[in-house]
Formats: C-alpha cells, sequence, structure tokens
C-alpha cells in the first residue's frame, strides 16, 4: 500500500501538469509584435482568408461530385456552423487579445495539453489550406493556357499514380507559395496592403460574375432532366456541407493577428461578423449562378467558373474571371502563411514548441524564421499532393478546433473571476510590513496611511460582497434553483459546469454516430435507431440545463457570445456532425498527424512549458503578507486568495504560515 501511494501521487502531478492553464501578463496589449491593423484591416484579412480557392474551385467540386445545385444548401448551412464559432473566436479574441487564435483560446480556459493538440492541428490547417490554395492557383492558370503547363510536366518530367498524391509535381504551384513567402517576410504593413490589392480586385470581378451570370442563367438546369435541385439528397447536402467548411476556415486569421490589432476589443468582432456576412453571400450567390450557367453534372472541377463562361460563348469572360481567382487565390495564400508562423510562435514563445520559433525579426517585427521554415514545407505540400485530399484533411482540423473553443467558451463564462487588487507594496526593509507583525494605524504617516486605508476599505468591501452573494458567484447554483438541486451546492464552483460541458460532448459524439451510422454501417433495427437518439438528445439536454442552471460571469466591456450555453452547444454538436460525415481514410491521416503532435509533446513540450518552469517557483518559497488588526479583514485576505502566490506575483497567505502562527 505504501509503495502505491507515491505512484498515485506523480499520476496526480502528471495529469495536473497535463491540465494547467495558461498565466496571462499583466498587460496583455504588451507585445513584441507590431499593433498596426485597424478594423478594415482586419476585415479585409477576413475576406481574403474566405473568399479564395473555395469560391473558385470547391464550388465546382462539391456541385459535381457531393451535392448537385444544393450546394447552395450546404454553403448556407457552413456559413451557420462558421457564424456559431465565429461568435466564440470574437470573444475570446477581444477578451484575449494575444495571437495563437485557437491555441491560445484553449490554453487559457481548457488545459495544456489540449492547447498543443489544437495548435497542432492548427498548424496542419493552415500548411494545408495554404498548399490546396496554390494548387488551385496553378490550375486556373494552367485552364487559362489550355493546360500547356499540365501537359509539358508530365512529357518531360513524369507522372505517377498514388492515391492521394496528385498525378504530376506541380512546381508553378510550390513556386507562388515561395515567391508569397518572401513577401510576407517584409512584414506586416507590406502583407496588409498586398492584401487590400488582390482583395479589392477579387471583389471587383465576384460583382461581375454575379451581374453577368444571372443574365445568362437557365433554370431547366435546375429541373429533372439533371437529376433536380438536389440528386444526391439530404446525405449529399450534408456531406457537401463538410467539406464546404473549407471556404470558411480563414475568419479565425482574423483572431490570429489580434496581437497586431489597434483595439481589438472593438474591431475584432466586428471584423469577424463582416468578413463571414460577405463571405457567405458571396458563396450562396456565386453557387447558384454557376448551377444555372451550366448542368451541375458537366461541370469541370478545377475551373468551373471560367470553363462555364468559356462553354456559353464568352471566352473574355472567361479569361476575366480566371484573372479574378488569381487574385482571390493570392489574398488567401497572404492570409494563410500570415497566421500560420503566429501561431507557430504563440506555440514556441509558450515553450510548447521548439524556443528558435518564437524570434522575432527586430526591424520587420514578425516571426521571420517560421514564416520561412513553413512557406518551405507548404511549397512541398503543394509540389506533391492532390487537392481533393488536402481539402478533406483540412476540414477535420477546423471542426475539432471550432469545437474546443466552443466548449472552452462555456467554461471560461462560469469560471469565477480572480479577484485582483492592488496592494501596499512589500519591501525587505520597509517599516510597514514585518512579517509576523500587526500593524498599527497610527504608526502609518502620508502615503503609506493612504494607501493602508484603501486595501482595507476594499477588503471589508469584498467582505460584505461575499456574504450578500454567497449563493450567486460565478459558477454557484442560481439560488431559484437551490430549493430542487441543493446537492449541486456541494461541488467547488465551475465544476458541475466543466463535468457538464464533458457529458454534453460524449452525448453529442453518440448522438452524432447513431445519426450518420445508425442505419448503414450500424444496421440498427429502427425502434433502437430512434431509441439511441431520443437517449442521448435527452443527455445533450441534461448536461445543457445543468450548466444553465449556474451562475455565468458578469457583463464585462468586451463581446461576449449572446445565448451561452446555447449557441456553444449547438456549434459543438454541428460540426461533431459534420467531422463524422468525412470519409474515413481523412480520419485515418488525422490520427497519424495527432501521434506525431504528441510525440513533440511529451518529448519537448511538456518539459519547456514556461507554466512547467513557473511550477518550482510555488514550492519552498515564503510568502510575505500584511497583518491588518482586524482578524476578519485577515481571514478576508485568505478567503480571497487562498494559500499561494497569486497570477500576479502578489504575496498571499499559505496554509504552512498559518499553522506556524
Amino acid at each position: 500500500m505504501a509503495n502505491r501511494l507515491p505512484s498515485a501521487a506523480s499520476l496526480v502531478r502528471f495529469c495536473q501538469k497535463l491540465n494547467r492553464v495558461k498565466t496571462l501578463d499583466d498587460d496583455l496589449m504588451e507585445t513584441s509584435l507590431k499593433r498596426c491593423l485597424s478594423t478594415v484591416d482586419l476585415t479585409l484579412l477576413g475576406v481574403g482568408g474566405m473568399v479564395g480557392s473555395g469560391l473558385y474551385v470547391l464550388t465546382g467540386t462539391v456541385a459535381k461530385e457531393i451535392a448537385g445545385p444544393a450546394v447552395i444548401i450546404s454553403f448556407l448551412i457552413a456559413g451557420f456552423a462558421s457564424l456559431l464559432a465565429a461568435l466564440c473566436y470574437a470573444e475570446f479574441g477581444a477578451r484575449v487579445p494575444k495571437t495563437g487564435s485557437a491555441y491560445m483560446f484553449t490554453y487559457v480556459s481548457v488545459g495544456e495539453i489540449w492547447a498543443f493538440l489544437i495548435g497542432w492541428n492548427v498548424i496542419l490547417e493552415y500548411m494545408i489550406g495554404g498548399a490546396a490554395v496554390a494548387r488551385a492557383w496553378s490550375g486556373y492558370l494552367d485552364s487559362m493556357f489550355d493546360h500547356k503547363i499540365k501537359n509539358f510536366t508530365e512529357t518531360h518530367v513524369g507522372s505517377w499514380n498514388v492515391q492521394f498524391l496528385a498525378h504530376y509535381p506541380d512546381f508553378l504551384a510550390a513556386g507562388i507559395l515561395l515567391i508569397a513567402t518572401v513577401f510576407i517576410s517584409f512584414g506586416v504593413r507590406v502583407s496588409s496592403w498586398l492584401n487590400h490589392i488582390f482583395a479589392a480586385i477579387s471583389m471587383v470581378i465576384i460583382l461581375f460574375i454575379l451581374i453577368f451570370g444571372f443574365i445568362l442563367a437557365e433554370p431547366k438546369n435546375w429541373g429533372p432532366e439533371f437529376g433536380g435541385f438536389a440528386p444526391f439528397g439530404f446525405s449529399g447536402i450534408m456531406s457537401g456541407t463538410a467539406t464546404c467548411f473549407y471556404a470558411f476556415v480563414g475568419f479565425d486569421v482574423i483572431a490570429a493577428s489580434s496581437e497586431e490589432a489597434k483595439n481589438p476589443q472593438k474591431s475584432i468582432p466586428i471584423a469577424t461578423a463582416v468578413s463571414l456576412g460577405l463571405a457567405t453571400s458571396a458563396y450562396f450567390l456565386v453557387s447558384t449562378v454557376l448551377t444555372l450557367m451550366v448542368p451541375w453534372n458537366t461541370l469541370v472541377p478545377d475551373s468551373a467558373l471560367s470553363d462555364a463562361f468559356y462553354r456559353r460563348g464568352y471566352s473574355w469572360a472567361g479569361f476575366i474571371v480566371a484573372a479574378g481567382s488569381i487574385c482571390a487565390m493570392n489574398t488567401v495564400l497572404l492570409s494563410n502563411l500570415f497566421s500560420l508562423p503566429r501561431i507557430v510562435y504563440a506555440m514556441a514563445e509558450d515553450g510548447l514548441f521548439f524556443q528558435f520559433f518564437s524570434k522575432v525579426n527586430p526591424t520587420t517585427k514578425v516571426p521571420l524564421i517560421g514564416i520561412i521554415v513553413f512557406g518551405i514545407l507548404m511549397a512541398l505540400l503543394a509540389l506533391i499532393f492532390d487537392l481533393e485530399a488536402l481539402v478533406q484533411f483540412l476540414s477535420i482540423g477546423t471542426l475539432l478546433a471550432y469545437t474546443f473553443v466552443a466548449a472552452s467558451i462555456i467554461v471560461l463564462r462560469f469560471q469565477q473571476d480572480k479577484i485582483e487588487f492592488s496592494q501596499p507594496t512589500v519591501h525587505e526593509a520597509s517599516p510597514i510590513c514585518h512579517i509576523g507583525a500587526p500593524i498599527k494605524s497610527e504608526n502609518l504617516v502620508g502615503e503609506e496611511m493612504k494607501e493602508y486605508e484603501s486595501f482595507s476599505d476594499k477588503l471589508q468591501l469584498v467582505e460584505i460582497d461575499k456574504k450578500d452573494n454567497q449563493r450567486r458567484e460565478t459558477g454557484r447554483l442560481k439560488a431559484a434553483f437551490e430549493p430542487y438541486l441543493r446537492f449541486l451546492n456541494d461541488f467547488y464552483p465551475g465544476e458541475v459546469v466543466t463535468i457538464a460541458v464533458v457529458t454534453l460532448m460524449v452525448s453529442c459524439i453518440c448522438f452524432c454516430s447513431v445519426l450518420v451510422f445508425g442505419s448503414d454501417r450500424l444496421r440498427l433495427p429502427t425502434w433502437a435507431f430512434y431509441l439511441l437518439l431520443v437517449i442521448f438528445m435527452i443527455g445533450f439536454l441534461i448536461s445543457l440545463c445543468l450548466i444553465w442552471v449556474h451562475e455565468q460571469q458578469r457583463k464585462t466591456s468586451t463581446f461576449q457570445v449572446p445565448l451561452v450555453p446555447l449557441i456553444p452547444a449547438l456549434s459543438i454538436l454541428l460540426n461533431i456532425y459534420l467531422m463524422l460525415k468525412l470519409n474515413y481514410m481523412t480520419w485515418i491521416r488525422f490520427s497519424v498527424w495527432l501521434a506525431l503532435g504528441l510525440l513533440v509533446y511529451f518529448g519537448y513540450g511538456i518539459w519547456h512549458s514556461k507554466e512547467n518552469l513557473r511550477e518550482p517557483k510555488d514550492h519552498g518559497v515564503t510568502a510575505r503578507y500584511v497583518v491588518f488588526p482586524s482578524s476578519s479583514l485577515e481571514e478576508t485576505v485568505q478567503q480571497v486568495q487562498p494559500n499561494s502566490q497569486d497570477t500576479m506575483g502578489r504575496a498571499v497567505v499559505t496554509d504552512e504560515e498559518s499553522e506556524k502562527r
């Protein structure tokens, strides 16, 4: 028994390491990066990140192979699901204006290992996104020259027939990525202006496509002779939605850029909402035009829009569309190359990734090493991988990040705010504060007396507030439900909410698994199928209710997601459903990537984490504290800041010292 106790204690400490959260700095606006982005800059970054190859390539691919003309419904559902996630990103981006996007949000609320895995997947998301866009860029340019580039490469370099790999090496796609990497290296201002130019050209050409496309529209292309509006049924629409998520992944570039925004609290929510609205409108209208111009089953996936104009006899219009697609794809390339090194920088800055990626160039104020290394890696992916395989692989990482950010919003909203207030400064030789010696107010003069009185008043207010609102503090059961759910008061504030969030996610996974696989692969009888759906939905609703009956944090000055926990819970449910609609090979490749991530974390990150380096300082250090004449004030100090150093590094009373006294 004696041998088991140390191992159990070691296991507990190890689990605590995995779930430790990030300690935020005093000044969240302080950064080694350059704060120079306005609301317009962030909005155009978001639009540029979303409206690119998804508009010009993905629309045709999903329409022909997955959903038919009902692709417009797929885009609407994907846009709605993205909106739910975008609201969560906007709240976090305003409250924690630090680079890192979903990685940072998960780290400050859920725990380290989950944050690392999300960050690891976001790295993959941006790498694959950049590579997929580069291949689409290459395909469109090639179509303008009657595929001469492709034919030349296959003839003089060679081709291969390997699953998930492209038929030939795409040197053009790799080259454009390397050129974009050079421009991104010049700094955030250069990146922003390039994005403005390409985004403006792209929007003008989208307007041209819509106006001219609706003139050429033929409603018969949605008719029964071509299979109708939804030839692949509801399943096709939802499968299309899962793939269409690729179109909206760019909005998180706004949150990733929050550390370089001038006024992140205001500009991030506005930029997120406006850019997502513009992108969803563009996808809905362009996919409508495309499927009305030509029959959906005759579309050319690689260059659907330009080819549609060519086939209607307007080759000059097809040339304009191809040129516009290249401009739009340039914005996405810039967006991915802009965001990826900043995610890597945030992870390296926290010690979870290799330290040299945290170095910022003193002249351009950008993480130059990360830009160069990951620009080259993107180019290699674009060189050899197939576009469709890249797109499916991308969606799963994005959906997982959205799920964790939504869960983090719920957890954070029901966590207690850390009560912080200014304390009298304690110096080694200060006549005010002597460890264990009471302070007599008559001995204080001038500024010392003011500090003492201010601190005393604040402590007394806290004590009164705690007595008046004992059952209404954040994370506690609401007073109205206490007579019915009194047993929930035995838990720590926020503990029931955390358990309920885990239960809610498990219920979502089970519900969506039955919904997606129940009738086909599991071959459940009808009664069992519906019974399981009802059971898991009840579990989802009970978890939601258990969260709702607890007190949330009070309104803050920054943007907050409305209808919490409903909106984040719906986001989790929809994201998990869409993940399960992706094919099994996507999950296999994703599992391999996760395994590599765990090797990096346990081999490097867990030991070099800044939070890990902070831990020894909390042990064996004698805390300094001030003993006031009122015993009630001292008790309040111990209640408000119990038994440790606080996150600001200020002194508080510890258990050992209390026992000694």
